[in-house]
Parts: structure tokens; sequence; C-alpha cells
């Protein structure tokens, strides 16, 4: 693992343990070697971890579609930013740059990107660990809707148990280097059943 993707809100959030946490997780990201991916805005938490990975010598790679350039204020101190056409170029970069994938705290985009993520993830696409960054239980609500899911026959829980799910950064790239996929994707195991 040399670089894992990052997913957060382009605010800051409204209690300041998010900063902290994107901050202590850029940190912990340079401590492990690790390089930064995250979508290449200056501003909320995503400006925060770059910003942090930056001052702590690391390399933080930005990768920010035409459109939003100027909306993000585009973080044009990176080490690399990749300006692309769109949101599909901009998470395809992403994917492929990237050896992981966590979500810290945001919104609605921020759950999309990681969710297509960990669809691919369940479908066999890719191999790599996606996480939660759970600062101060903000993706609880989330996981008790994915136990619903479970629990309504929409999903198994083999797929849940995918999510890497910590609330302090170092526990989280500790899980996400001892992360094995599982051996069979979604489909798959439907072939099986037949």
């Amino acid at each position: 693992m040399k670089a894992v993707c990052v997913y957060c809100g382009s605010a800051p959030g409204a209690r300041p343990v998010y900063s902290q946490a994107a901050r202590a997780f850029g940190r912990a990201l340079v401590e492990a070697n690790l390089s930064l991916v995250y979508g290449g805005g200056r501003v909320g938490l995503m400006g925060l971890i770059a910003d942090e990975v930056l001052a702590a010598g690391g390399r933080a790679v930005g990768v920010i579609p035409e459109l939003l350039l100027a909306k993000e204020v585009g973080h044009t101190d990176l080490t690399e930013l990749h300006v692309v056409p769109d949101m599909h170029e901009r998470k395809k970069k992403m994917a492929d740059l990237a050896d992981a994938f966590v979500a810290m705290p945001g919104g609605v985009g921020t759950y999309e990107e990681f969710f297509e993520v960990y669809t691919w993830a369940q479908l066999g696409y890719h191999q790599k660990p996606v996480g939660l960054l759970d600062v101060n239980g903000y993706f609880e609500p989330l996981l008790s809707m994915l136990r619903h899911t479970i629990d309504e026959g929409f999903m198994r829980k083999p797929y849940l148990d995918m999510i890497q799910v910590a609330a302090e950064p170092n526990e989280m790239i500790a899980k996400l280097a001892a992360y094995t996929p599982p051996a069979n994707d979604k489909w798959s195991e439907k072939r099986n059943a037949v």
C-alpha cells in the first residue's frame, strides 16, 4: 500500500473534532509513508488534510474536475494536481491512483464516492480495502442503515464486514494494511448457489 484515497467534506463541519481528525489523519499518512489522493480542493476537510500532509513533508495528489476547480478553490500547492473533464473521470483517476479508500465525515458527495468504490469491491472490480474513519460516531447512522439492509435481506453480512471502521487514524491505517479481500465476489456466490 503506497497511496490512500480520502473522501471528505469540502466544508469543515459543525464541530472542531472533524478538523482535528483531518489534520491527525494527514500526519498519520505521512508517518506511515503513504501518499494522499483526494479531490484536489483547498477548502473544508479536503484542504486541511492536504495542508497537513504537505506540512509534514508528504505527497498530496489532487484530482479535480474543471467545473469544480474554481468552486472548490483548487489547491495549487499540491505535489500533483490532475484537472479532469468531469466527475466520472475524477473518480476513475482517484481509484487508479489509490491502493485503499477511506471516507471521513462529509456530505452526499463523500457518500457517493465512497459507495461507488465499496460497490466495486463487492462486485470484484477491485480488491482494495475500503474504510470509514468514524470521527465522533459520525458514520454510526450509516452503519445502522447498512445493518438494516442486511436484516431486510438486501445484503449479506460479509459485505458489511468488508468496510474497515476505525475511530483513530493509526487504527485505520493498520486495518487497511491488514485487509484481506473476500475469496468470492457477489456474483461468484450467486453462480455457486444455482
